[in-house]
Parts: C-alpha cells; sequence; structure tokens
C-alpha cells in the first residue's frame, strides 16, 4: 500500500452514511489508523446482507451426504435453506432434501416436542440413517421446546446419533452459526478420537464441493502423494466424518465458517491446522507448498514443486492473453468470508485489475488488516454492508465488474456494471488451475460483452 496525502480522511469521506455504520466502512491510507468494526450485530435498520444464525449452521453441515437434517419450526426456514449450496456428492444425494416439522399455531401454543419427536421416528422408520442434525428456529427459541432431551431420547431409543443444533436466527449473525455447526461436528467426532490412535493424512476444513472444487483439490493432493481423509464438509459422510480425528493436519479453506472448528480440534485432538486458499494462481501455488512444508517430506515437497510447474505452464499463456483485455480495469467485491477476499484481490491483480471497493460478511480483524495491506490508498473496505453503501461506492470508485453472491448481482446489472457469480449456488469451479482458467474467462466475458455497448 502507498501513502497518498491527497486522500481525505475516512471520517470525512463516511460522512453521509448511518451513524452507528461508520466504523465500519475504511478507507486504506485516509486518516489515523483505526481498527475497522466488525463481526459484531448488524445494525438495525441498516438492511444487511448478512444470513441469520440457523442459516449460517444449515450452510456448513448440508453437504454432509447421508446425513438427515430436520429443520424444527415453520415451513419457510426449510425451504429458506432448501438445497441452499451447489455442493456436489460421489455417492448419497440425500442432503438434496429439505424436511420440516411444518410447526402450526398451535404447536407453537402448546409447545411442539411431540411433534417431533414423531418426525424423528418416521424417518428412522423410513431412512434409519446415522446421523440427523435438529436445527432449532426462532419460534423454537421463543417457546423453549427442550430439543436436547428429545435428541438424548431419541439417540436411547435408536442407537443412532440425533444431534441439536441450537440456531435461532435471532441469536447473533451467520458466523454465530458457523459456530451452532463446528460444536454440532465436534459432538459427531468426539467420541471417535483416541489419543494413541497413529496421526496420519489430513482433513480439508471449510470446503464444501462447490461445483466440484473439493474433488479438484484432492486430485492435487493425490499427486503429490497426501491422503485426504475427509473434507468439511464438501461431499462427507458419516463414516468419513467419524474418522477425523485420525488426521494428522487440518487445513482451512474457508476460515470463516471453519477457524472455530480448527481451533476446538487442535486443542481437543492435538491436530494442527494451517489456513489455505485454492484461488487464483499465487495463493494455489503458496498453499501446496505450505502444506508439504507443514508435513515435513522432502518426496511430498519435489511432487509439489512438479505439479505447480506443471499447472502453470499450461494455465499462465491464457492468464497471459485474458490479460490485455482487463488491464486498467477496476473491480469491487462484497463476498462472506475474508480469506476469500483476500484471494480475490489477489487474482485480480494476477489480472491487472485494481480492486477499488472491497467488503465481507463474516471477516475479522485480522482479514481486514490483511485486506489494506494488498490494495491501493483510497479503496473503500466495508464490513457488512448493504446495497445502498455498495451502490454509492462502486460509483464513486468507477467500479467495472462486482464480484459477490446472487444478492448483489441485481444492484451490479441495475447499475449497468458487469457482475461474477462466486457463490455457493454456482455450477462450475472457481477453485484450483481450473478455477484460474474458469474465473478468468467469466470475468474476460462479462467486462468485454457487447451488451455494454447498449447500457446508457
Amino acid at each position: 500500500m502507498t501513502n497518498s496525502k491527497n486522500v481525505m480522511p475516512s471520517e470525512t469521506l463516511n460522512r453521509d452514511l448511518l451513524e452507528k455504520r461508520k466504523d465500519s466502512v475504511r478507507h486504506a491510507g485516509c486518516g489515523a489508523k483505526k481498527e475497522i468494526t466488525c463481526d459484531t450485530q448488524s445494525v438495525a435498520g441498516a438492511v444487511s446482507q448478512r444470513a441469520c444464525v440457523y442459516c449460517g449452521a444449515r450452510v456448513v453441515l448440508n453437504p454432509i451426504t447421508d446425513a438427515f437434517h430436520i429443520v424444527h419450526g415453520p415451513i419457510g426456514c426449510a425451504s429458506y435453506t432448501w438445497d441452499i449450496r451447489g455442493s456436489l456428492s460421489s455417492g448419497d444425494d440425500l442432503y438434496r432434501n429439505s424436511f420440516s416439522t411444518d410447526m402450526k399455531e398451535t404447536d407453537i401454543v402448546f409447545g411442539g416436542e411431540k411433534k417431533l419427536t414423531e418426525a424423528i421416528d418416521e424417518v428412522m422408520k423410513v431412512h434409519a440413517p446415522k446421523v440427523i442434525f435438529i436445527y432449532s428456529t426462532c419460534i423454537v427459541g421463543v417457546i423453549g421446546d427442550d430439543v436436547d432431551a428429545v435428541c438424548r431420547s431419541a439417540e436411547q431409543k435408536y442407537g443412532n446419533r440425533v444431534i441439536s443444533v441450537k440456531a435461532p436466527g435471532f441469536a447473533g449473525h451467520k458466523a454465530v452459526g458457523y459456530r451452532m455447526a463446528c460444536d454440532a461436528l465436534m459432538s459427531l467426532m468426539l467420541p471417535h478420537y483416541n489419543s494413541e490412535t497413529i496421526k496420519h493424512g489430513i482433513n480439508l476444513l471449510g470446503d464444501y464441493n462447490l461445483a466440484g472444487e473439493f474433488w479438484l483439490v484432492k486430485g492435487y493432493l493425490a499427486r503429490i502423494g497426501v491422503e485426504l481423509i475427509t473434507g468439511v464438509t464438501g461431499d462427507s459422510s458419516y463414516e468419513s466424518l467419524i474418522r477425523a480425528p485420525q488426521a494428522e493436519l487440518n487445513i482451512v479453506q474457508c476460515a470463516g465458517s471453519s477457524h472455530y472448528l480448527a481451533n476446538r480440534m487442535e486443542e481437543e485432538m492435538q491436530i494442527p491446522s494451517l489456513n489455505v486458499s485454492f484461488y487464483g494462481l499465487e495463493d494455489t501455488k503458496a498453499s501446496l507448498l505450505r502444506i508439504a512444508h507443514a508435513l515435513k517430506s522432502p518426496d511430498i515437497l519435489a511432487k509439489a514443486k512438479k505439479l505447480i510447474g506443471e499447472e502453470e505452464a499450461r494455465v499462465k499463456p491464457f492468464v497471459d492473453k485474458i490479460r490485455s483485455n482487463l488491464s486498467g480495469k477496476k473491480a469491487a467485491i462484497y463476498v462472506g468470508g475474508g480469506f476469500k477476499a483476500i484471494s480475490l484481490i489477489r487474482q485480480f491483480k494476477e489480472l491487472g485489475m485494481e480492486t477499488v471497493v472491497v467488503g465481507t460478511q463474516t471477516g475479522k480483524k485480522a482479514d481486514y488488516e490483511v485486506i489494506e495491506s494488498l490494495v491501493s490508498d483510497g479503496t473503500v473496505i466495508l464490513d457488512d454492508t448493504n446495497p445502498a453503501e455498495l451502490e454509492r461506492f462502486m460509483k464513486e470508485k468507477g467500479a467495472d465488474i462486482l464480484v459477490g453472491g446472487v444478492k448483489e448481482r441485481p444492484l451490479a446489472y441495475k447499475l449497468g456494471i458487469a457482475f461474477c457469480d462466486h457463490n455457493h449456488e454456482r455450477k462450475h469451479p472457481l477453485a484450483g488451475y481450473d478455477g484460474v482458467l474458469n474465473f478468468a474467462s467469466e470475468i474476460n466475458a462479462s467486462l468485454n460483452s457487447p451488451i455494454w455497448d447498449y447500457v446508457g
């Protein structure tokens, strides 16, 4: 980051924002160094783009392919998160369905425990899954159903795991739901932990096999001689998850959703972890080398360097060709977690582009410090922003393209700005070296579409 004396201080640039939002917006290099306010409750009335606690828990646990997920609450909560991720499976596809106790007014008045018990009995009779997750939604948090007791009773009756996920939407924000999901995963894995077990292989935390990205990473690891025990939770199953305590290392792709789980596994299972990212040439290379160094194997390191050389030789000519079409263009980023935002800034630099607006829903202060070190002075950095702020700053900074999720797409098109979908519903991989090709192609096609000639 370069210093500039011509940039106004953040206080001046933020003067038209809601008063309680001003400390959640920074302008890189502007004024006195002040930590951004983040990882807190959303400001009431600010129209946050975040999802609720329940949604955060559901998106982490939903990709477990052979698990049953029963949403204890009104039918709207189940439909809200039905088929919410583009996670693919190599086996069972039970997770693609959505189940609910469909609570009505009488259940709310008299309690829903009986209805939940009946739902579990029906599931066990028809499907007999090895694990069922029960999600407590807002109304359950209000009326006080003892879901934990229902789960304990069901486990005693059937001998299968029935795990309570306390996730009423009003209990915080999406990141709180991530932690609730991680606690549920620990409840599943801890009974299978043995301190005497010989450690081998690794787990990939925070990857959800969106458009098959877990399989890409798994292929790289196989090529360098590293066994992947399980994904958490992409393409995972009950059997693979209970083997997770055997790993000698956890690698964490999405720190926002899985850093808490990695910390608990290190404290309670003595499995160290390192953060990785397989988005972009720079981060993919660095991650493969970091894994090899962490495993302390010269053979794995040699194979990693060989893989990197082969893949970069395949991909770089295309990126170099695309760069001439994109050089000097300006990008805006609004995604879920800080690590993805950091990787995207680096990817845009690889394409000769500058990031002028960047924000996340669940970033931490350490993430924002890294972000500020990567961008130019004056770049707008946002935590838990809303459409009005995004619109204002993209127009002020002259952004040519927005990378975001399904909720940001209409805003970009309304403003006549190109858009790249980096959401969890996408159908093509953006991770790994194939992802580099897909990302560069999409950015080029979006920015250089002839449609923009007809937009005033």
